[in-house]
């Protein structure tokens, strides 16, 4: 054999193994770039269910699941579940079960959502906030997803801003990355105005700011997933 065959036979092996290695590379490269499936909770703590705090929820996981196609969303409302005051030893209430859903890897958003009752937070929303204290324990399982928060108020200036910050504040001794409404209002969350006939409908400034919170805990959670 001459050893311009053999040269020949020697490169052509050579590329096809680079163009296997080729290939491979971009399999897994592909496989690497698969997007990942997220999920973004709502959490109502309105002890009326299905009322104004619900609707602003999905008003903003609509808005996250409109992000990509990746992305599930769950609603979770507190009215009507049988919930302990005070934590009972070894007897978990249906709360319990709902905040350590939360601690699933899925899970890479949470907006907490409250009516304003005289300018503050519900009992409900305290509960849950206290509660997630369970999840700081187990090795802050809510470090590094992302936390939004929205209120309800009926009147514009109720209070819903300092319930916000009040959210915000408890989120962030979870670790968790605190994000507001984002473009184009950028404020600390969703800030919404009941009507006072249970409606939100009107109030177009605040379903601005609920799609918008829901859009950026979607994007940063989503951005995190697939680092």
């Amino acid at each position: 054999m001459s050893n311009d065959t053999t040269r020949r036979t020697f490169l052509a092996a050579a590329g096809a193994a680079a163009a296997g290695l080729t290939a491979q590379a971009a399999l897994g490269q592909a496989a690497s770039e698969a997007p990942k499936r997220i999920k973004i909770v709502g959490i109502s703590c309105s002890p009326r269910k299905g009322k104004t705090t619900a609707a602003a929820l999905q008003a903003a996981l609509y808005a996250a699941k409109a992000v990509d196609p990746a992305i599930d969303v769950e609603l979770i409302e507190l009215a009507g579940m049988k919930i302990n005051l005070v934590p009972v030893p070894d007897q978990p209430d249906e709360l319990d079960g709902a905040i350590a859903r939360l601690g699933d890897p899925a899970v890479r958003g949470l907006i907490i959502g409250t009516p304003v009752y005289m300018g503050a937070m519900t009992t409900l929303c305290k509960l849950v906030l206290d509660r997630c204290m369970a999840l700081r324990r187990n090795n802050f399982a809510l470090r590094d997803k992302v936390g939004g928060a929205l209120a309800v108020g009926g009147v514009r200036n109720g209070g819903q801003e300092i319930t916000l910050q009040s959210i915000l504040m408890s989120l962030l001794c979870q670790d968790m990355i605190i994000v507001g409404d984002g473009k184009p209002t950028a404020h600390f969350g969703a800030t919404l105005l009941n009507d006072g006939k249970d409606s939100i409908s009107g109030d177009e400034f605040g379903l601005t700011t609920a799609r918008g919170l829901g859009k950026r805990v979607a994007e940063v959670g989503l951005r995190i997933a697939r680092a």
